[in-house]
């Protein structure tokens, strides 16, 4: 009976758990409470995935009330999908937080981190699961204003900028958001999200749907860093507390790529989108210069998190370019380099939080011999390096390889060639790191071994092994995105 409300509980637990978290107060306690929360929250998507990969989309009216008059939580492929990548990472950071949060943080502001921290975890996962566009809207400040809080919890006083800047462009974009979704409603007369995909199909023409389409679109460009909207990006990423950024890089743009793919195939339809409004060129010229510029910026900086920090608005690019062909094969790329990301940055994030750890830096000049100093947690930072760059028996081999098969599918060489090119551009700003920490002598007195504790390097590794395995066994991962793919075009329940 409890399966049954498992979309609810997908979203209700992390919810209510937050204000447990401020009512415990100790490190400890409220530690446990987010730890077995989000992990709780790691099952439910697991079987919700397995459940609609076998037996179809799934409906959970809340209240009783029937959509489309009602709120509706509805999980398909696509968003199944997503949930886990979310709810995983989730698990994974909470598990890795205690003492990167005490370093960090502090003690005596742990409780309040771990209950932003689960708003924000409620918030992304209500983004993604939910089927009513204002209840997406709702969701997406739960996440953001959260987010804010736990971005200015860094140590240094910029983080407070980074907040600040993060929380100015956040509110145009979900004002941009808020506004297209009043137009459909003028428009249409419903917010249900599988209603207005039936209402709008004899309303293309109509000046009133085609200004929200805009509006829509550039108000989640900005939420998911679309060169150029991406300026909030590098500060927030850079100054945020390691489990803050770590989290945030993994889920936080991935759920507005795939709120963007919901209202691009599903609401307004490939058709429309990609048709009567050519978007595809557009999308794709960015796409490519996102990869190409912010690639060349991260090559020439000096603070590692900053670096990958560009290289994650480059990496947003690829997911832009397979959404960009609109094709299956374009589709099933982006889908799965927005799973493959998550596991490769949340990696390179945590071993970023273990070296902070120890040196109290993440600048490169601080990174020479850190290879002797910190075997396990350098190791990690290459096998993370390895996928980012594409190599085989990776995770980021699996995604650019697909995209690559899908540019060459539409006859499209160039495109091909460009996404081979910037790939290696990954390889200069990766080798820095690894020439500094692996062939640069340690500083006089600095020779000794002092690696991070097991507590944040084992959730490190379990991402680098996760790259690995799904590097070598990719069958899952490909199946339910290429399921995710036919799903958007219309093509599979």
């Amino acid at each position: 009976m409890l399966a049954v409300h498992f979309p609810a509980l997908q979203v209700v637990l992390p919810l209510l758990a937050a204000p447990v978290c401020v009512l415990l107060r100790g490190a400890r306690l409220s530690w446990l409470a987010a730890l077995s929360v989000s992990w709780a929250a790691f099952a439910i998507a697991a079987l919700l995935l397995a459940e609609v990969l076998a037996g179809g989309p799934l409906s959970y009216a809340l209240g009783g009330w029937a959509p489309p008059w009602g709120i509706e939580f509805r999980v398909d492929a696509p968003n199944a999908f997503v949930l886990l990548i979310v709810a995983g990472i989730g698990a994974i950071v909470t598990l890795y937080a205690p003492k990167s949060v005490a370093r960090e943080v502090g003690e005596e502001r742990a409780h309040l981190f771990y209950t932003a921290y689960l708003l924000c975890l409620a918030g992304l996962l209500g983004v993604t699961i939910t089927g009513d566009a204002f209840n997406l809207f709702v969701f997406l400040e739960i996440s953001s204003l959260s987010s804010y809080i736990l971005i200015s919890l860094g140590q240094d006083r910029r983080a407070l900028y980074a907040a600040y800047q993060y929380l100015i462009l956040g509110t145009i974009g979900a004002t941009l958001y808020l506004i297209g979704v009043g137009l459909l409603y003028q428009a249409t007369g419903t917010l249900n999200m599988v209603d207005l995909a039936q209402r709008l199909a004899s309303l293309h023409d109509v000046r009133g749907v085609r200004v929200a389409f805009a509006f829509l679109a550039v108000g989640l460009s900005l939420k998911l860093a679309l060169f150029p909207l991406h300026l909030w990006l590098p500060n927030a990423y850079t100054y945020a507390p390691s489990a803050v950024t770590a989290f945030l890089a993994a889920t936080a743009t991935k759920v507005a790529v795939y709120a963007l793919l919901r209202f691009l195939f599903t609401v307004f339809g490939a058709e429309f989108s990609f048709s009567a409004l050519p978007m595809g060129p557009p999308i794709a010229m960015l796409a490519v210069l996102a990869m190409f510029t912010a690639s060349i910026v991260a090559i020439f900086q000096e603070n590692i998190k900053r670096m990958l920090a560009y290289s994650s608005v480059a990496q947003i690019g690829y997911m832009m370019l397979g959404i960009s062909l609109v094709t299956v094969e374009g589709l099933t790329a982006s889908i799965l380099h927005v799973f493959n990301h998550a596991l490769m940055k949340g990696a390179l994030f945590l071993a970023m939080g273990c070296i902070y750890y120890r040196i109290s830096s993440v600048h490169i000049a601080d990174f020479a011999g850190l290879a002797k100093r910190m075997p396990w947690t350098m190791a990690a930072f290459v096998g993370g390096g390895l996928s980012l760059i594409g190599v085989p028996l990776t995770a980021g081999f699996i995604s650019k390889w697909y995209l690559v098969l899908a540019a060459l599918d539409r006859d499209l060489w160039p495109v091909a060639a460009l996404i081979v090119l910037s790939s290696l551009l990954a390889v200069i700003y990766v080798w820095r790191v690894v020439e500094q920490a692996y062939f640069r002598p340690p500083p006089p007195g600095h020779d000794t071994r002092e690696e991070a504790p097991l507590a944040l390097l084992i959730p490190t590794w379990m991402l680098v092994a996760a790259n690995v395995y799904f590097g070598v066994h990719a069958g899952l991962t490909v199946r339910a995105a290429g399921r995710a793919a036919q799903t958007l075009l219309g093509g599979a329940p």
